[in-house]
Parts: structure tokens; sequence; C-alpha cells
């Protein structure tokens, strides 16, 4: 569905990323791990179509993602960027009511399908209490769940997430993910999340890309990514790695009496 070939981005003559070749298939959800200031959002931001990268190229369906004009790009692709929605005055149902753009007329109408949606999504992530309620009255772990909300009321084929588990409790992240990953499965959805926690990236992701100095390091299922050599080499940390007692997906125990890397900017 979405194929990076020779992808490589450089900001300000720092090259971020450097020949990278993926391909996304439909239907399957994808993690991007790795350590901070690696590219992951650089390159969650070349798959959106949003930036063009220096060298390479970004195909969706079989063509250059530059090339579709806004609408047609939106109704193929959404984007949860990090940090969700701003807070801003509107209320809950219509911020919400925002991701039906796409399929509206140049007076902002649309046909009564386009309201069903909206409540369903709003039901789907708990949201039909506050509906009413404005966006910057709402704490960051809400304004969170209606950012996904709008995000998946524009019906998209292929789901873009920047940490979208960032301001939420544990509670809320499992339920976030259930659902992203409910709707992969129910509607054939292609999803690309960039996630810290390794252990939920581990559960809910079909295969994990580990971004690592600007290239792809690893690109696998859990089983084959999530090693204790994997976690030393890319992350300076000794893990030990265990399978789920439940699920069988491997599972990572940090050792925090492990000296980290003398090397690594902890801040970049």
């Amino acid at each position: 569905m979405i194929e990076a070939k020779s992808a490589a981005m450089a900001i300000a003559g720092r090259k971020i990323l450097n020949d990278i070749n993926l391909l996304f298939e439909k239907g399957a959800m994808y993690g991007i791990i790795g350590p901070n200031g690696v590219g992951k959002s650089t390159l969650l931001r070349l798959l959106s179509g949003t930036e063009k990268p220096s060298s390479g190229e970004i195909l969706l369906d079989g063509r250059p993602a530059a090339v579709y004009k806004r609408k047609e790009l939106a109704k193929k692709v959404a984007v949860l960027q990090q940090g969700g929605l701003p807070p801003v005055g509107f209320t809950v149902r219509e911020a919400v009511r925002m991701g039906r753009f796409p399929y509206q007329n140049w007076l902002g109408e649309e046909s009564f399908e386009g309201e069903e949606i909206v409540e369903r999504v709003l039901e789907d992530m708990g949201l039909l209490e506050l509906q009413d309620r404005r966006i910057d009255g709402l704490s960051g772990g809400e304004r969170q769940r209606v950012a996904l909300a709008k995000v998946m009321a524009q019906e998209p084929e292929l789901l873009l997430l920047d940490e979208p588990t960032t301001y939420l409790d544990i509670g809320y992240q499992l339920q976030l993910l259930d659902t992203v990953k409910r709707w992969q499965k129910e509607r054939r959805l292609t999803v690309v999340a960039v996630l810290h926690d390794l252990n939920l990236a581990a559960h809910y992701c079909d295969r994990l890309l580990v971004l690592h100095e600007g290239i792809v390091d690893a690109f696998g299922s859990p089983l084959e990514v999530v090693t204790p050599e994997l976690i030393r080499r890319v992350f300076g940390a000794s893990a030990i790695v265990l399978p789920h007692p439940e699920t069988g997906v491997p599972q990572l125990l940090l050792r925090p009496d492990a000296a980290p890397m003398a090397d690594r900017d902890l801040y970049s």
C-alpha cells in the first residue's frame, strides 16, 4: 500500500534518514521503534505526504504521495500528530466532525451518513458523555482520545499515529490501542504507529521497524525483533526478554543495574 524507495531526509544539512526501503502492506499494524532523535516522527511525516524526502520517493498505492490533492490524500491517509489536539474552543462533537472535511462540498455540507459515522466513533472512544464539552476544558488524555476520534471520522485507508498513548494512563492506553486494533482488523486498515513502550508495541503490532542511526536496523515480527541483543545494541540497555504467559509475545524486563552506554546522548 505504501512504499519507501531509497528515501533519505536531511534537515539543515544534517542527514536524519538515509536509504530507507520499506513496504507496508494493506491491513497490517506496524510499529516504529527506536531511541530518541533517530527520525521516527520524520519518517511518519514522509509517509503522510506532508513532507517530501530529500532524495528517493514515497509511493502511496503506486503513485508518489506528493502528487495527491489535499482532499484526495485525506481520504486515504489520516495522521494523529504527537500531542493530539490543541486546547481550542470547539466542542468535542464539532472537533470530531472536522474529520469529515474530505467528504464535504465547498459549502461544508455532507450527507446524513457523515453524522452517523461521527456518532459511531464518539461511542467507540467513550466520548458521548463529553460530546458537548469544549476542547479547552478537557484534560490532555481526553483531548488525545478526541484527536483519535477525529482522524477515524476521516475513514482513512492508512492511519499514522505519532506516539498515540501520550498523556494517557495505562487503562486508556489499552482502550485506545484495543480500539485501533479492532478497527484495523474490521476495516483492513493499515496502521503505522510510533511507539515508545516496547511491550505495548510487541502486543499490538504485527511487525516492528527499528530505526537506529538513520537507517532501518531491523524489520520483522515482535518475536524476531524484541531480543536482548537488539535492546543492548540499539537502546544501550540490558534487558531480560520473556514470553507473555497468555499471548506468548515477547515482553522485556529492564535490568536497572546495567550501566548506560557512555557515548549515548540521552537528550538527542
